[in-house]
């Protein structure tokens, strides 16, 4: 049953839709960009947080500025004889990167570095909107401020994040290709998450239209042009994707999507620890560490369309 804060945005947008589809579909754009607040829900995500702060402590805050704003990250040396990769880590949509504590702890024990980025709008970033492109222009420059990295990692919305930025969807901001690739519960394409709001708002068919021209408006490039599948595909790096068939927020043929792609990626499957624990779950960590450090031939890459 709908919220009731779903029912007074339904009336708005359909109250406005009626003088003016395209200013319904700008609304509801910039509706569904507004981020969560960055208050716990509860107690278990205040103890999660808690928890997390001697693992954070060990790192530095870095601020990295791009065009329209400025990102916040925390960079963590590689420990005493660590000669891992250099590992970028991008959180969900309504997280941070205290959340993923537990994961980086795990990298770092691997002998990773570990550069952890709040997306805007998130966690010790400011704002209170995050679009892909600000997402894209965030991890651009991260990217520019540690000189690259040879892994990414990413969670829900940041493993997409972290896949359109290798894609060059932005057409001022260059591929930011890594070596490997780790994505965690993520959405293989936009047009789902866009589609899906619509229905939950009862967005017009003209209104929706306006809804998706946001995209290329912001960015340059139709919604179409950000299926992380597609950018995958010609980029043929390594790619671990991990999902659980009971994920309740991104569903597991995204996965199915991505495990389609060809050899280059492989499909763990995580069950039973659903869209969130996923992240923290021993495991998955050490998964990805192992897949950290694999040695795999890449096949030649082609030049995406």
């Amino acid at each position: 049953m709908p919220s009731f804060a779903i029912k007074v945005i339904r009336l708005s947008l359909k109250a406005v839709s009626a003088f003016s589809a395209d200013k319904a579909g700008k609304s509801a754009f910039w509706i569904f960009c507004r981020t969560p607040s960055r208050k716990p829900k509860n107690g278990k995500e205040a103890a999660l947080l808690k928890a997390a702060v001697p693992i954070m402590q060990r790192s530095r805050k870095v601020t990295l500025s791009f065009a329209g704003g400025w990102a916040a990250a925390r960079h963590f040396e590689r420990r005493m004889g660590g000669r891992g990769p250099r590992v970028l880590v991008a959180h969900g949509w309504g997280s941070r990167s205290d959340y993923l504590a537990t994961l980086i702890d795990g990298l770092l024990s691997s002998g990773a570095e570990v550069v952890a980025l709040d997306l805007p709008g998130h966690g010790a970033s400011p704002g209170r909107t995050l679009t892909m492109p600000q997402a894209v222009r965030a991890i651009d420059a991260a990217w520019r401020h540690f000189d690259g990295f040879d892994v990414g990692i990413g969670h829900s919305f940041g493993g997409a994040s972290l896949a359109c930025a290798a894609g060059a969807v932005l057409c001022d901001v260059p591929a930011r290709v890594p070596g490997k690739l780790v994505l965690i519960g993520a959405p293989s394409e936009m047009t789902w998450l866009f589609r899906g709001f619509g229905r939950t708002v009862g967005l017009a068919p003209k209104a929706q239209a306006a809804f998706e021209g946001m995209v290329e408006r912001l960015s340059g490039r139709r919604i179409e042009g950000f299926d992380a599948t597609r950018i995958l595909a010609a980029l043929r790096k390594p790619v671990l994707v991990i999902h659980a068939e009971d994920d309740k927020e991104v569903p597991a043929d995204h996965a199915r999507r991505y495990g389609a792609v060809g050899p280059n990626v492989e499909l763990h499957w995580a069950n039973g620890l659903g869209h969130r624990r996923i992240v923290s779950a021993a495991p998955v960590i050490e998964r990805i560490t192992e897949f950290l450090w694999e040695r795999r031939k890449e096949a030649p890459m082609s030049k995406i369309a």
